[in-house]
């Protein structure tokens, strides 16, 4: 090699996997006794790349779009209390916003829930969250 000559690195272009492909690999490493470092050799991936599926894995991210887990509820709206003498003649317009008021959330068989003004907003997320795996 003469003095000032660059020798380029070589580049190796980037492989994109499906998620089911990601979640074959996740799998293999799941089972007992088996090194991640090799199956990622194996199948040609980074090791922590292999450590982040897992965790998406772990945490359900690892989901083909059409095959997530939400779906839409169905939602029954019902008047209380002083709501259920209003004629529904009344003129419809603009209201101001309540300053008191909750919110009522049955998952049937599993949880009832009901959210009071000035819930803490961060908290019932994770409530949710939970309920939802």
């Amino acid at each position: 090699m003469e003095c000032g000559e660059v020798v380029a690195a070589k580049r190796t272009h980037r492989v994109h996997r499906s998620m089911a492909e990601k979640r074959r690999i996740v799998e293999l490493v799941l089972e007992p006794r088996v090194s991640v470092a090799r199956v990622a050799q194996a199948e040609g991936v980074n090791a922590n790349q292999v450590f982040k599926w897992r965790r998406e894995y772990r945490s359900g991210r690892l989901v083909e779009a059409e095959k997530s887990t939400t779906s839409l509820l169905p939602v029954v709206v019902s008047a209380t209390g002083f709501e259920a003498g209003i004629a529904l003649s009344a003129p419809i317009g603009p209201e101001p916003a309540a300053s008191t008021g909750a919110i009522h959330i049955e998952f049937p068989g599993r949880a009832a829930i009901s959210v009071e003004h000035g819930a803490d907003g961060s908290l019932l997320r994770v409530i949710l969250e939970s309920l939802r795996q």
